[in-house]
């Protein structure tokens, strides 16, 4: 059953105690979710005026809360039992205590989540709260020039429409305390001294070098994208006959996974050794490697479920902007829909995530095997049914099934994370206009049980 915990917070509608409840979530351990149109019992009860009501939360958690909290939130809409409604995701912050602005860093203005209730900080738990602070963070660590241009990233906010004005480095954290340019800055800056290394290898090791190119020394977004057109042209398509002329295209590695491993590294790579994210592309693999490990207070546990503590909440805020980054934490969910969870090697200073090249295998009787042993009636119900691109709408009509939820769960997201369906829009899961097909994998296994049902 849906209820309130340490971890989910329902609001019925929007009131005056928003940001304590927020920044208690900024102040706990893990953070948490908070539902807007969600009664005390769990029931939906939806909201009214959706989009207004996201940015009027956005704006006020902007304004009202120090120190910054941009990049440790998202708000986004749901639908759940025909209504809709809006999740707040918070992440754990690191520049604790997080307070209500006007109230200052004092009792008044700091809570902390306790069980599913909030509470203020007594004097002491915001003394340990502020000795404890991480003070590494890259705002206040001073950039190493202090001729920056920005030009490149005025274009990049200008093309989606966001407003650049005399005010953008600065709503954009690019100064310390003493107003000099920081570390932030430097990394978005039109010209710097930092690049990311993309070496290929001949065979499975490093012993034969055959490539090696380096892509930065210029605002850190620019080098993202440059690096994925890369990585979109060394994720070649294999090329299968299957026959009548027909051929099957798959890629070596699922572009959508590829695509947020790369952002995952250099959103969360710990930037303040000026080490920087590594690509390898072997024989049989593509290793990504970003320096720092798992942030502090996130365990391998949490971030397989999904929680977010982002290590640099300015880079996250401005990936954000930019549309490279959906929501907080979606980047392994979608990875994990793709591959299992061992293609992740996570050390104490490393963060790796090495993906095998795929192999062009034909139905065998390893695929048979999986039809009766690993997938689910309801899974093969699913594929017998899908043909070319359907919503969630069409397939449940063909299935004959009314519980959307159901549906969901025991249908789609199961097909989906053994990669028998695709999203035809993955790089947003939840949009109203999402469809599904049949992936490469999922016309194997419909062949055979359309065998099964002819015999």
């Amino acid at each position: 059953m849906w209820q309130e915990n340490n971890l989910i917070e329902f609001k019925s509608e929007l009131n005056n105690k928003l940001e304590q409840e927020v920044i208690a979530f900024l102040n706990s351990e893990k953070g948490g979710d908070i539902y807007l149109g969600v009664d005390d019992n769990g029931k939906c009860i939806g909201v009214d005026n959706p989009d207004q009501v996201q940015l009027i939360v956005s704006d006020r958690l902007k304004n009202n809360i120090e120190p910054s909290c941009l990049g440790l939130f998202d708000v986004f809409t749901l639908e759940k039992n025909n209504v809709t409604i809006i999740k707040i995701l918070i992440s754990r912050g690191t520049e604790k205590p997080y307070y209500v602005k006007k109230y200052g860093m004092s009792p008044k203005g700091c809570y902390i989540r306790v069980g599913s209730g909030v509470q203020q900080m007594d004097r002491s738990m915001i003394d340990t709260a502020y000795a404890s602070r991480t003070r590494t963070s890259l705002r206040n660590i001073v950039s190493p020039k202090s001729d920056l241009s920005f030009e490149q990233l005025k274009i990049y906010y200008q093309e989606k429409g966001l407003s650049v004005n005399s005010a953008l480095l600065q709503n954009l954290d690019c100064y310390t305390q003493n107003e000099q340019f920081n570390y932030v800055a430097y990394l978005l800056a039109d010209n710097n001294t930092l690049s990311i290394k993309v070496a290929k290898y001949s065979g499975t090791n490093k012993v034969d070098l055959i490539e090696s190119e380096e892509f930065g020394f210029c605002s850190l977004i620019k080098a993202t994208k440059s690096i994925l057109d890369k990585l979109q042209v060394e994720n070649r398509t294999f090329t299968k006959i299957t026959g009548a002329a027909e051929r099957e295209q798959r890629d070596m590695i699922n572009k959508v996974a590829l695509r947020e491993a790369l952002i995952n590294a250099v959103v969360h790579n710990d930037y303040s050794r000026e080490i920087t994210p590594v690509v390898e592309i072997y024989s049989d693999r593509l290793a990504i490697t970003s320096y720092g490990g798992l942030v502090s207070g996130l365990s391998k546990k949490e971030l397989f479920q999904g929680r977010s503590m982002p290590r640099n909440r300015e880079i996250m805020r401005i990936f954000k902007d930019l549309e490279l980054v959906e929501h907080l934490g979606s980047g392994v969910h979608r990875i994990l829909s793709a591959y299992d969870k061992n293609i992740f090697k996570i050390s104490d200073n490393f963060f790796e995530i090495c993906f095998p090249f795929e192999d062009t295998p034909p139905v065998t009787s390893q695929v048979t095997t999986q039809v009766t042993t690993q997938v689910t009636t309801q899974v093969k119900k699913l594929l017998k049914v899908v043909n070319g691109d359907m919503n969630r709408k069409d397939i449940q009509q063909k299935l004959k099934l009314n519980n959307t939820r159901y549906i969901t769960s025991k249908y789609l997201l199961p097909a989906l994370e053994q990669g028998y369906i695709e999203m035809t829009q993955p790089e947003s899961p939840n949009s109203p206009t999402q469809k599904y097909r049949l992936t490469a994998k999922g016309k194997e296994l419909k062949k055979i049980l359309e065998g099964d049902n002819n015999e």
